[in-house]
């Protein structure tokens, strides 16, 4: 046996756990739900940092990524080394999963593959045309703009008619260098919220409903979002378990965030295989359903090995 079954990943803000704020503190208590439940189970579990150069990343079983929340910041950097971490040990999600889940044209993979997006027109890298024409050509008139590669609402705007000026320039300047995207604004997210669904090795767990804060559009918490606990419905569960079973393979945990769009239908808002905050504190269980699928992928390996 290697020295770890896993290692859970985080980032270097949260790596010694010495924090007092309570953001940090659901950090810690999220990652360590799903240690405690690899323990249970037998598995010997350790949280290191992603960017840790002190430790040997051949000596685990597994890497299962949670709180790397810097990875896009850092995004050379962190490309660089799933690279190089990928050819010693065993990635969750799969190096595979995960560069098709950072950039958010996977949505485009999903919609052929019969799972409802909302309308999205994607603005490849070196456009030319301005926000005003691009407006233009795809009759938009309130709308979100943001990247294609982001996380916690980096650079995403709501614009409408009378703001395109304001942000011609900030466009102009990431369009040289990134790909963006460009949603119709979605009044239902504002008005009823948007639902997380947890999926576990394929099966529904658990789910939360995200509200934006009075006067805001992004449910984040870092906007001031609140959420609750919510009662997923029948259709519901069966878009989030369908969604996950349609990507390029398998994923061992997702999380499905949906709305109703302006036709009322439900809708992908976006499929988060990364390092999605996955609510185990809310559902400590979900953990543990985790926690089996990795135990059954280690059993896997050893036959194999």
């Amino acid at each position: 046996m290697k020295k770890f079954d896993v290692i859970i990943l985080t980032d270097p803000r949260y790596a010694d756990e010495s924090k007092v704020d309570q953001y940090s503190q659901n950090v810690y208590l999220e990652d360590n739900l799903l240690k405690e439940a690899l323990e249970k189970l037998g598995m010997n579990a350790s949280r290191r940092s992603w960017d840790d150069p002190n430790f040997d990343w051949s000596s685990t079983h597994f890497i299962i990524f949670r709180t790397t929340w810097d990875y896009f910041d850092r995004y050379q950097e962190f490309s660089a080394w799933l690279n190089e971490v990928s050819k010693v040990t065993t990635l969750l999600n799969s190096e595979n999963l995960i560069r098709w889940n950072i950039d958010k044209h996977y949505m485009q993979d999903l919609q052929d593959n019969g799972v409802h997006i909302c309308e999205t027109y994607f603005v490849e890298p070196g456009e030319t045309a301005s926000l005003k024409e691009l407006v233009k050509r795809y009759d938009l008139n309130d709308f979100v703009l943001k990247p294609c590669i982001s996380g916690g609402a980096r650079h995403t705007y709501k614009i409408d008619i009378e703001s395109l000026d304001e942000h011609e320039e900030i466009f102009s300047k990431l369009i040289q260098h990134e790909a963006m995207m460009l949603q119709p604004f979605q009044h239902n997210i504002v008005s009823k919220g948007e639902i997380s669904l947890m999926v576990m090795n394929g099966i529904y767990t658990h789910a939360i409903l995200k509200i934006a804060k009075e006067g805001d559009f992004r449910v984040q918490d870092d906007y001031g979002g609140s959420i609750q606990d919510y009662m997923a419905s029948a259709e519901e569960i069966a878009y989030a378990e369908n969604a996950v079973k349609s990507c390029i393979e398998m994923p061992i945990y997702a999380r499905v965030d949906v709305f109703l769009d302006n036709q009322n239908k439900l809708a992908l808002a976006e499929l988060e295989l990364i390092e999605p905050e996955l609510w185990f504190r809310n559902h400590p269980e979900a953990a543990m359903e985790l926690a089996k699928g990795i135990k059954n992928r280690i059993k896997q390996y050893e036959e194999i090995s």
